[in-house]
């Protein structure tokens, strides 16, 4: 089975890998690049994906930076499935309507700016229609499912506790004289989201893609993102200030909107009009409230007891531009969600704009904000920022609350990866910025033993190859001596390497290491020499 890291290789965006088996080849993901013009340029060229020869794409989750190449890839000539569960489905239709639209409008605007300076046109990466028509070619399936396509794959979704509708994706390959077990994270969720259920715990995989957005660090609890985020509410009532929150318009907004919910139910603050400024955002609060099927246990309880986790009493719903505008002319208190989360688009820009210089204003960040945009030079302590072509002071009030992260952190990863028994797993860190993804397949070497490796950006591997086949072929089936050399002598090292390991792991279960300095440093060193060897195999 041959695999090419596509996307999320290295990043935190992009998210797709490609799989072959045989003359069968399909994608887990097939997201959008997103976060500044250099690592966008690699939207445009999508003839690696070979989107007329995919029997199917598996989807992990809604989001653009999983799901927002598909309409490209239909209008290149991809007629296959696209299997995802029915929420993911629906968040889609809204989701890459609008992602057309972004294209289009991105299009426009830069052909104006062309035209004026006499530069070359620009089409847009993909259109409403293109998006529309692939939407077409989706197919639903239900969480625990066993699903066998063709070519002998079976698939099942199971609950990643990320979004409405996110899976952990279990495939089963026939391969290499036997069935073989890939798993896919997908974005894993934090334990204890509101609204969504905990991520499902997987024990068996032969091969595992795991994410790594926060790979590095530790989210701050629950409970004191709440009391942060009330004590900020709180402090802009008192001066009949506005609270600007970029969100992503899919589960951080619904989080937001039940947390606001909450402290009002308990008296902690009064109602106070809360402005939900972004049409895709009210789309996807009424896909959730369709959806209720997917709420966690404690979200159904409020449902039953006649509330409406998703409502406020002075919610407000702007899907105009009209309407956006009015907000700024209101000089009371206030709380505006809007999009994007990263700042790099959408109305949260014109909030900002009118904000960011006032020195009562508070401005909440609740998600990751990626390298290069806007919101990461303001979390980063920017003095000020451009927007609309003019510098904007930054003086307002800035939060960063991890706690509402709709990923798992440092040690929730582990913890989920813990629960595999299999001691010859291969991990493969993915979706993370470069130091964040190291830094946790290292801790994952060093806690759990486990091969693992961070993947570069179109890298390509072959895996479960029966021994007498491990010889590349050249053209002409013919192979050159050297090479035999090299490849007998790589399978020699290999399964020495993989003894050598297993004799390591039996000795400490068994206490028998010796525990003085001198030997575990020279111990140490001989397994950075072989990790070394290995990298250059």
């Amino acid at each position: 089975m041959k695999v090419e890291f596509l996307g999320g290789a290295r990043t935190v965006t992009g998210s797709a890998t490609l799989l072959e088996k045989g003359s069968l080849k399909w994608l887990v993901d097939c997201g959008m690049f997103q976060g500044g013009k250099e690592i966008e340029k690699r939207n445009h060229n999508t003839r690696s994906y070979r989107p007329e020869t995919l029997s199917f794409i598996l989807l992990t989750h809604a989001h653009i930076d999983h799901t927002g190449l598909i309409p490209k890839l239909v209008r290149e000539g991809f007629q296959g499935r696209v299997i995802c569960t029915q929420a993911t489905l629906d968040l889609c239709e809204v989701m890459l309507r609008d992602s057309g639209h972004i294209q289009e409008t991105e299009a426009e605007w830069q052909n104006r700016k062309s035209k004026r300076s006499g530069g070359k046109g620009a089409s847009p990466l993909y259109t409403v229609e293109d998006a529309e028509k692939s939407l077409r070619f989706f197919s639903p399936v239900k969480y625990d499912e066993v699903i066998s396509l063709n070519d002998g794959i079976k698939v099942r979704f199971q609950d990643a506790g990320h979004i409405l509708g996110s899976a952990i994706i279990e495939l089963w390959v026939d391969e290499g004289g036997g069935e073989k077990k890939l798993v896919f994270s997908g974005d894993l969720g934090n334990s204890g989201q509101p609204i969504v259920r905990d991520p499902s715990w997987i024990k068996e995989a032969d091969l595992l893609w795991l994410e790594s957005t926060y790979g590095n660090r530790l989210h701050k609890s629950r409970e004191e993102t709440l009391r942060e985020l009330l004590k900020i509410v709180q402090e802009a009532l008192a001066h009949q200030a506005k609270v600007i929150i970029p969100a992503f318009a899919v589960e951080r907004t619904q989080d937001i909107i039940y947390t606001l919910g909450q402290f009002i139910r308990e008296g902690l603050i009064p109602s106070i009009p809360v402005y939900i400024d972004s049409p895709l955002a009210i789309s996807a609060t009424e896909i959730f409230k369709k959806n209720s099927d997917y709420f966690d246990r404690e979200t159904e309880q409020i449902l039953s007891g006649g509330d409406d986790p998703l409502d406020l009493p002075e919610m407000i719903y702007t899907r105009t531009t009209e309407k956006s505008k009015a907000i700024n002319e209101d000089k009371g208190a206030g709380i505006i969600i809007s999009a994007s989360g990263m700042c790099d688009s959408g109305r949260i820009k014109h909030h900002l704009k009118h904000h960011l210089w006032q020195e009562q204003s508070h401005v909440v960040f609740i998600g990751y904000q990626g390298e290069g945009t806007i919101g990461r030079r303001i979390v980063d302590g920017a003095k000020s920022v451009r927007l609309f072509g003019e510098e904007v002071a930054i003086r307002a009030h800035i939060h960063t609350l991890g706690g509402f992260s709709a990923h798992a952190d440092q040690k929730g990863l582990l913890e989920w990866l813990s629960h595999f028994e299999n001691s010859q797993l291969e991990v493969f860190v993915n979706h993370g910025e470069e130091k964040n993804s190291l830094e946790l397949s290292h801790l994952i070497h060093e806690h759990f033993h486990l091969n693992t490796s961070v993947p570069q950006w179109r890298e390509k591997r072959t895996f479960f190859v029966p021994e007498e086949r491990t010889l590349p072929e050249k053209e002409g089936g013919e192979v050159t001596p050297s090479e035999e050399t090299f490849h007998t002598l790589f399978r020699h090292l290999d399964r020495n390497f993989k003894r050598l390991r297993k004799k390591l792991r039996s000795m400490r279960s068994k206490g028998e290491i010796v525990q003085d300095p001198r030997w575990l440093e020279k111990l140490g060193e001989m397994n950075r020499k072989i990790e070394e060897m290995e990298s250059e195999l």
